[in-house]
Order: C-alpha cells, then sequence, then structure tokens
C-alpha cells in the first residue's frame, strides 16, 4: 500500500510540473486582454476573484459574455453606461441605501463559472445579493436593468438554493467542469512535452485510479468505526 501511495504521489507531482506552464500562459494571456475597470467601469470578474470580490456585502449585477457573440459586442457600450450610472450612484447615496456593483465575466473563458450559473446563452445577466440569485429576463437596455437592479428585482423569483451558484449542484457543476479543463491541460501540456498521445492518456488514465483508490482508502479509514471505551 505504500508503494501504491507513492506512485500516486509522483503522478500527481508529475502531472502537475507538466500543467503549470499551460495555465500560466493562458493566464498571462487574459490578464493582457482584459480591460481596467477604471477604464471602463465595468468590473471584470474571473474564477480566481469572483467569490473574494462579491463578499464586499454589496449587490452584484453581472452579465456573462463572449467576445464572439456580437449580441455582446453591441450592447458593451450601453453595459458600460449602467455601471458608470450605478456606481455614480454609491457616492451621493445615503449609507443605507442599496448600492449595486457592476461586472462581467468572460463566458466562453470562464466555463466553471458558466456551468456553476447554468449558463445557456451569451449575453445572460445576474442579480446577486449574498447567496440570493435572480436571473434577468427582460429586454436589454440601460432603464430596464437598472431599474431590475434597484426596484424590480424584488418581482423576480430567486434560483433555488439546492441547484443555485452557491448551493450543493451549482459547485459540484462548477467542480466538474474544472476537474475537466484541468485533465484537458495536462494532456495538452504532455503533448507538447513530447509525449506520444496513447502514452500521455495512459498516464492520465493510471492517475485518475490512482487518486480514486486513494480516495476510497481515506473515506474508508475515516469512516471505519472506532471501538467503544468502557
Amino acid at each position: 500500500m505504500n508503494r501504491l501511495l507513492t506512485s500516486v504521489l509522483l503522478f500527481l507531482l508529475l502531472a502537475i510540473q507538466c500543467s503549470s506552464s499551460a495555465p500560466q500562459h493562458r493566464a498571462n494571456v487574459a490578464a493582457s486582454d482584459t480591460k481596467s475597470p477604471s477604464n471602463s467601469g465595468v468590473i471584470v470578474l474571473n474564477a480566481k476573484n469572483f467569490d473574494s470580490n462579491l463578499r464586499d456585502g454589496n449587490v452584484w449585477l453581472v452579465e456573462f459574455y463572449a467576445p464572439w457573440c456580437s449580441h455582446c459586442v453591441r450592447f458593451a457600450p450601453t453595459y458600460e453606461q449602467i455601471a458608470q450610472q450605478l456606481h455614480s450612484a454609491q457616492k451621493n447615496s445615503a449609507p443605507n441605501a442599496r448600492k449595486v456593483n457592476v461586472a462581467k465575466v468572460d463566458g466562453a473563458a470562464e466555463r466553471a463559472l458558466s456551468s456553476r450559473f447554468s449558463v445557456k446563452g451569451f449575453p445572460s445577466f445576474y442579480l446577486i445579493d449574498g447567496w440570493t440569485v435572480r436571473e434577468y429576463d427582460g429586454n436589454r437596455s440601460q432603464e430596464n436593468l437598472v431599474k431590475f437592479a434597484l426596484e424590480d428585482y424584488q418581482h423576480t423569483e430567486p434560483m433555488p438554493f439546492l441547484f443555485g451558484p452557491f448551493g450543493p449542484m451549482g459547485q459540484a457543476r462548477s467542480l466538474l467542469m474544472r476537474s475537466g479543463t484541468a485533465v484537458v491541460g495536462m494532456y495538452e501540456s504532455l503533448i507538447a512535452r513530447g509525449m506520444r498521445p496513447l502514452i500521455a492518456m495512459s498516464m492520465l488514465c493510471a492517475l485518475g485510479m490512482g487518486v480514486g483508490l486513494v480516495m476510497i482508502v481515506v473515506i474508508g479509514l475515516l469512516c471505519m468505526p472506532k471501538p467503544k471505551s468502557d
């Protein structure tokens, strides 16, 4: 058993080392293409900063878009005006007034977040207040979206927490998508290093089987009945 655990750990270290270069390169490219919030007024969110930003206690209006979506491209100037209007309103509002931050997520690149919110098309708009999430399904206009964020949201039924982005089903969808993306990244990295596709697939399959076996052993050890003490 110790030899098996050692082999699995070696596989994990090799896979992490091989996959580290490709994600880092993609992250640098994405960072260079991202607009600064100070330039457009729209806050850019991704998988790394999404949850940390949403814990600020404010309400968030988030757009999921795709760069290749013509509707998203045409609506981008209007969405920037929405951000400027709602953000400027925060400076002149009372301390207890409703404050709405405006953000966007590249849903085509951030597939884990899109899966977490069950995004079915672009653009999609969500109003997030803590763990309460409402999806906007009205006409896309500055007036309608601002009114929805400040007043009309009360007439929209929130997404069920169980299947919502912050519930167990949403987190599970996100985990599956992240795992699949990581496996694909590992495979591409191994191929780029000159490894044959069949050998790379065999290594990843062995890695998956090893990780699954370790998880089964760990769960079994945790669930073992303990002797009662007199």
